[in-house]
């Protein structure tokens, strides 16, 4: 309940003011109750949650657990692994929704009673100390005779200044009361709409998660009707099965007798027997024995490695064994030892003894036929192995492997030395120690070195190296080399290494500056209008979908006068120009193109070779286009949708808040456009996200608009990040653990899975 207190009646000091006040501090004191018990509250919940958490990604390490336990079994294996990741999603959220619980109303309603109920009870003990002292100067003036003129005249100016202090302190009690009973509502709805705000977005996160999930789970409910349906059907078949051995006569005990030298698995016959060892005692001792690839193995157990009796069936005889007082026993005999063995009957010796004479027959004719099938015909075996490193190579396990599988990339880029370790990330090159060395000297300006084995790659950093490679530049920084004459650096030639490489890429001697840049000057001309009219198309759809979207949720969009709240990308009268003004506006003579434009056109087309040629011609990476609203490559790379565009720019120093004649940057274009990926990587390179255009629209309320919650979820942590970074001071932490965990998982989907990032707004435009 909002109460304020009058000022005149302040001044008059009247019986109505002294019960205002009354009413007033008793309002702030219950309030102060009211706040003290809801703070308590949300940290009881806080650590309810986290307790929470903590339980539920127990539960699902063990469903993970579960999961490689059922390694054998691919659709528990997959479903549980899908679900695990589904629930460590949701634990994210979780962590992400008390986190902001713990800055929206832990933090605010406690700073408010900290600092602005105690600045409160401040002035009501100053206002009542004064009051009491204007009653004490009121007494005694009252008190004081009227002969005694000169404790009159004391009494007089005490109750005059007492009187002038009280009125001053009074004024800045109310004004106090005042202010506290204005801030207290924006305060508390404040700190509870950041929580409701925080709520909205958790459980926007997990519906749009599950819905995606409801798909997979829908197709895994119907594969589990047709699994219980043929589980059934199994038990009833095994129950049958059951059934008809249990009618069987087991009087005799025999295991089975047959073998089979042709059995799919190689093993002609298997069974227990007796083995007399070798030893002085003469023991018997039972082990599984086998004969398969021309062996006679045995093993005690079934994980135990088989221990070779005969290697070479071919080179051993057996035969019956009628001198020792055990019965059924046979022995194998080799040229240097024999084994004697017994088994459980006659009709089993008979079997084994059969089993091992048909083996050796077999192991003499099938060494026959493989000397024939060697002299007749070629191994393939190594084309087929050569295949497969070929197919390993291509997946790539490594950064190293990924970068090596480009063109030329298998030998330094400028010295030529085998299998290089090193890389430039700017130039998209692969680099040797030594070269490496020399490049960080030039500094991060001109080459930023990185290990292919040591150091961490980013997955746009990796498709960045995978677009470029040695031989593409080369072709830019070394188009002269032939002419000019000049070797490239052998392998330990330092001093020549490091004058050659200062000059290839510093100095950039090796560039051809006289050749043209790009087409001829009517292929120039056409290829330019094409792309200004896809970019032109591109925005009129863009504009229109923004539109509809905010019609019907309501938010305006655009000013008065009916501009569009996304800038296009070439200008209004640009486009309506007669040719002759578009040829001199636009175009440069053929061999002297500008290379901005180039670097601008080529980050647009998605083209890094020819976005890489444009920076050797010398190109402003912050080149801006005075035709077309003083736009950016960088701005042009979020236009053409793609991130290793934006990452190559940014490797090269361009500026990521440099913005358009509209007030709008790089990180702008991106949010309305919902490339969240782009977004993602603008923020972590240092995006200003509180920016705002010639309307007046930073980056999160164009998100908010759009409805792109996963935009919304970026841009709010990073600014809760920022705010708690400030809140630790000089010497504070760069990001929490949550913060950096999330806005990794945004950059891993953007690179490998983007579809994913469009399910926001397939979402919004159903809507």
């Amino acid at each position: 309940m909002k109460m304020t207190v009058d000022f005149e009646e302040c001044l008059k000091d009247s019986p109505r003011f002294r019960a205002a006040l009354e009413e007033v501090e008793g309002d702030v004191a219950e309030l102060e109750l009211k706040l003290d018990k809801l703070v308590k509250l949300c940290i009881a919940m806080i650590d309810t949650g986290k307790a929470f958490c903590l339980a539920n990604k127990q539960f699902m390490n063990g469903i993970r657990d579960l999961a490689q336990y059922s390694s054998n079994d691919a659709v528990v294996e997959t479903s549980l692994t899908k679900f695990s990741d589904s629930l460590q999603e949701m634990i994210n959220f979780h962590t992400i929704l008390f986190d902001q619980t713990q800055r929206s109303i832990k933090a605010q309603l406690q700073n408010f009673v900290k600092e602005d109920l105690r600045k409160f009870k401040d002035a009501k003990k100053q206002f009542e100390k004064v009051s009491e002292e204007k009653e004490n100067a009121l007494v005694k003036n009252a008190q004081v005779q009227r002969n005694k003129q000169h404790e009159v005249e004391e009494a007089t100016n005490i109750l005059t200044a007492t009187r002038k202090c009280f009125r001053h302190i009074a004024l800045d009690y109310v004004l106090q009361i005042n202010v506290l009973q204005s801030k207290r509502r924006s305060e508390i709805l404040k700190s509870m709409l950041s929580f409701m705000y925080a709520h909205l977005a958790f459980f926007h996160q997990g519906y749009d998660l599950f819905s995606e999930l409801g798909p997979y789970m829908k197709d895994l409910g119907a594969q589990l009707d047709r699994l219980v349906v043929d589980a059934a059907k199994e038990k009833r078949e095994m129950e049958q099965k059951h059934s008809t051995i249990q009618q069987k006569d087991f009087s005799s005990d025999d295991s089975k007798l047959e073998y089979n030298v042709d059995a799919a698995n190689g093993i002609v016959m298997e069974g227990y027997l007796f083995k007399r060892a070798s030893n002085a005692f003469k023991t018997w001792n039972r082990r599984w024995f086998s004969i398969q690839n021309n062996q006679l193995v045995y093993q005690k157990k079934f994980k135990d490695s088989p221990t070779v009796v005969v290697e070479d069936l071919r080179l051993c005889t057996v035969k019956h064994c009628e001198d020792i007082e055990r019965r059924f026993c046979f022995e194998v005999v080799s040229p240097t030892k024999s084994c004697m063995l017994q088994a459980d009957s006659e009709k089993l010796r008979q079997a084994w003894i059969k089993a091992v004479q048909t083996s050796i027959a077999t192991a003499y004719r099938e060494k026959d036929d493989e000397k024939l099938d060697k002299k007749s015909s070629p191994s393939t075996g190594s084309l087929d192995s050569g295949n497969e490193s070929k197919e390993k190579l291509l997946k790539g396990e490594s950064a190293l492997q990924r970068v090596q599988c480009i063109p030329g990339n298998t030998s330094c880029c400028d010295c030529g030395l085998a299998d290089p370790r090193w890389a430039s990330i700017n130039l998209g090159i692969t680099l040797c120690i030594e070269c490496s060395g020399i490049h960080r000297s030039l500094g991060v300006h001109f080459s930023k070195v990185r290990s292919l084995t040591l150091d961490t790659w980013e997955p746009e950093l990796l498709k960045l190296m995978c677009e470029l490679g040695n031989d593409v530049i080369n072709r830019v920084y070394e188009a002269k080399l032939d002419k000019m004459g000049i070797k490239k650096p052998q392998p330990g030639q330092r001093q020549e290494k490091e004058a050659y490489i200062r000059a290839k890429y510093v100095e950039r001697k090796f560039v051809d500056k006289d050749s043209t840049l790009s087409s001829p000057f009517e292929q120039e001309k056409r290829i330019i209008s094409k792309s200004c009219e896809e970019q032109r198309l591109s925005h009129s759809r863009l504009s229109v979908h923004t539109s509809v979207k905010s019609n019907d949720s309501g938010i305006q969009q655009g000013s008065d006068d009916g501009r569009e709240s996304l800038p296009s990308t070439v200008s209004a009268n640009s486009l309506y120009e007669p040719e002759g003004e578009r040829q001199e506006s636009v175009f440069l003579d053929s061999k002297h193109l500008n290379p901005g434009l180039q670097l601008y056109r080529a980050s647009y087309e998605k083209n890094l070779p020819k976005m890489a040629e444009a920076l050797a011609h010398g190109a402003d990476v912050n080149w801006a286009n005075s035709d077309e609203h003083q736009a950016t490559p960088l701005i042009q790379a979020v236009l053409g949708g793609s991130l290793v565009t934006c990452e190559f720019l940014l490797q090269n120093g361009a500026n990521v808040n440099q913005r358009d004649v509209q007030g709008r940057g790089p990180l702008h274009h991106a949010t309305v456009l919902g490339h969240t990926g782009q977004v993602c990587l603008f923020l972590k390179r240092g995006a200003n996200q509180h920016a705002t255009d010639e309307e007046g629209k930073d980056p999160l309320s164009i998100a908010v608009e759009a409805a792109n919650a996963d935009i919304v979820t970026l841009l709010r942590l990073a600014r809760m990040n920022e705010e708690m970074r400030e809140s630790e001071g000089l010497y504070g932490q760069p990001g929490d653990e949550t913060y950096q965990d999330i806005f990794r998982d945004f950059s891993q989907m953007a690179s490998n899975n983007p579809e994913k990032l469009n399910r926001f707004q397939q979402d919004s435009q159903k809507f």
